[in-house]
């Protein structure tokens, strides 16, 4: 009996997503929230056309009362990516019509009506978890940032 416990404890072991240093895993739904550092890293690193809103990025540190979010228009399997927004700041609803997938410092929501209303999700509570920790928002049309 302890054999085949053993057996079956190794299968899932293999087949599960584990979370490791710089990956969500499927137990490890509070690390897709992004840092600071992580958004700038990927803004110096990417080639995605950005435009930037909300308050100027201090890059070399956060300020305290704000939240990034990138949202961008293209997704490619598990790459968010193509033209992409980059908000800093407070309390907002953003405008983000053909917005595909998201990240962000704080728990956002993301709507798939304009003004952040219709039905919205969470994405601390992201369904499909993308490449760099972004998340799979298809139809999205507005986010709600809240207050820090």
């Amino acid at each position: 009996m302890l054999a085949n416990y053993s057996k079956l404890i190794a299968l899932i072991s293999a087949t599960l997503p584990i979370a490791q240093a710089g990956v969500v895993g499927l137990f490890d739904r509070a690390g897709i929230l992004a840092t600071h550092e992580e958004i700038v890293e990927w803004i110096t690193t990417t080639d995605a056309n950005i435009t930037y809103v909300g308050a100027p990025i201090d890059f070399t540190k956060r300020a305290a009362q704000d939240t990034m979010v990138v949202y961008c228009s293209s997704r490619t399997q598990n790459v968010c990516g193509g033209p992409c927004t980059v908000y800093n700041g407070n309390a907002a609803c953003l405008n983000a019509p053909n917005t595909n997938c998201l990240r962000a410092t704080t728990n956002v929501g993301f709507c798939d009506r304009a003004g952040c209303g219709g039905s919205c999700n969470q994405f601390s509570s992201c369904g499909t978890v993308l490449d760099d920790g972004f998340c799979a928002t298809p139809g999205t049309k507005s986010i709600n940032v809240p207050f820090t």
